[in-house]
């Protein structure tokens, strides 16, 4: 047995489930785990919805306890940064100078969020949503607000514009594209999203640049538009989308593409070292068809989490490729998306159900490559087993109201 063990990069939902699942496969040597972030590793979903709301509290949040990292021989070092892999040595330099060596290195460095590149940016009262910290300062900022911005029509914007609304403020919602969540669902659903959060008062405004943020005396007043508008706002939320953490792999001299490159084990070219989750690109049947070599880059707990089994049981001598069905879900004030597979915007779209309660089947090719299901549970989950399985489903199929797809999942998968 080796006395290095397996280091983990990286103290988030990934990084976590690879440090769990190496001891539940009996794993024993050492496991170190060290991330940027003080306290316990725990989840960032809930931040933009039930803990802004105040339906949670942090200690909520943690994804175990510290007593299970200790009973599990887990060695987590939270607040310290990883400042340099030596892959020669197979050590890690740590931003204080300290060294940890390693038999093998998962990165699971995750991903920051993309910065508004306009005059303003850092003014007082503009703010993101990616950690803890973010959401306790958010929360603090809309006890004090009245009019919020929010830059960005993609998950979290929408969920915090939701929080916000229902604090009663009054929510502008800015977005680049000419509708909500352009890039991960179909028109109709994007359609169906725009109209709820306008029945709770949320603007919107689409296609529309920003050039500047506005400010008196340090703080925000309010995000200048392309055109010239200027919508006044004291809280600015900015959600356009994450940037991978891949600069420690590419100085490091491994393979980045918008992400750390992997293959379908999830490791790197150093055999001695893997990456998942948020910040690594993977090839995947389910991108088929989608650009980018058939390799995607996914942001989801779910991913995270599979991911993370799977490495563990390579590391542990168990290899298998990953082939998880990629899901997804947000919740917008009372509305659930939920979403199995992958879809690109020019996927041809097939709606079931109406009303508040409807999913739409998304085909490429005339193969069926995602389900976006809205308020609909049982959809959803027929959807995970339909693309786990491969099952045939045609357009047609999909349109008829009279199909039984449990049956058709149950007798297929």
């Amino acid at each position: 047995m080796s006395a290095a063990g397996t280091l983990i990069v990286g103290g988030g939902q990934a990084g976590f489930q690879v440090a769990a699942s190496l001891r539940e496969t009996g794993y024993s040597d050492p496991v170190v785990l060290i991330g940027d972030e003080p306290g316990l590793p725990y989840q960032r979903p809930p931040l933009s919805k039930a803990y802004l709301a105040g339906k949670t509290d942090a200690e909520g949040l943690n994804l175990r306890p510290a007593s299970y990292l200790a009973e599990h021989r887990i060695a987590h070092r939270p607040g310290t940064r990883a400042a340099r892999i030596d892959r020669d040595a197979r050590r890690v330099v740590l931003a204080d100078g300290e060294s940890l060596p390693y038999d093998h290195l998962v990165l699971a460095t995750g991903a920051r969020n993309r910065d508004l590149p306009v005059p303003g940016a850092d003014l007082a009262g503009v703010r993101q949503l990616r950690g803890l910290a973010d959401a306790d300062g958010l929360r603090e900022a809309i006890g004090a607000a009245e009019r919020v911005v929010v830059v960005g029509a993609g998950f979290i914007g929408l969920e915090f514009a939701a929080v916000a609304a229902a604090h009663g403020l009054a929510v502008t919602v800015v977005e680049a594209a000419a509708r909500p969540m352009a890039r991960a669902v179909s028109a109709e659903t994007g359609a169906f999203f725009r109209a709820a959060h306008e029945g709770w008062g949320v603007r919107f405004v689409f296609s529309a640049g920003v050039t500047a943020i506005e400010g008196t005396d340090g703080r925000a007043t309010g995000v200048r538009l392309a055109e010239g508008e200027v919508l006044p706002a004291n809280l600015i939320l900015i959600g356009i989308g994450v940037v991978p953490n891949a600069e420690l792999a590419a100085e490091a001299g491994l393979a980045v593409a918008d992400g750390i490159r992997v293959d379908a084990f999830l490791a790197t070219e150093d055999p001695a070292i893997s990456a998942l989750g948020d910040c690594a690109r993977f090839p995947s049947a389910f991108a088929a068809g989608l650009g980018r070599d058939d390799t995607v880059r996914i942001e989801s707990v779910q991913n995270a989490i599979d991911q993370g089994r799977c490495l563990a049981a390579r590391i542990a001598g168990r290899p298998a490729p990953y082939g998880a069905v990629p899901w997804f879900w947000s919740d917008q004030g009372r509305h659930k998306l939920q979403i199995a597979g992958l879809a690109g915007p020019d996927d041809a779209s097939v709606p079931r159900g109406s009303g508040d309660a409807f999913s739409v089947f998304r085909f490429r090719g005339g193969v069926l490559r995602a389900v976006e299901s809205v308020n609909r549970a049982a959809d959803h989950m027929v959807a995970r087993r339909l693309l786990a399985a491969g099952t045939p489903l045609t357009p047609e199929q999909a349109a008829d109201p009279g199909l039984d797809l449990k049956a058709l999942a149950t007798a297929r998968g």
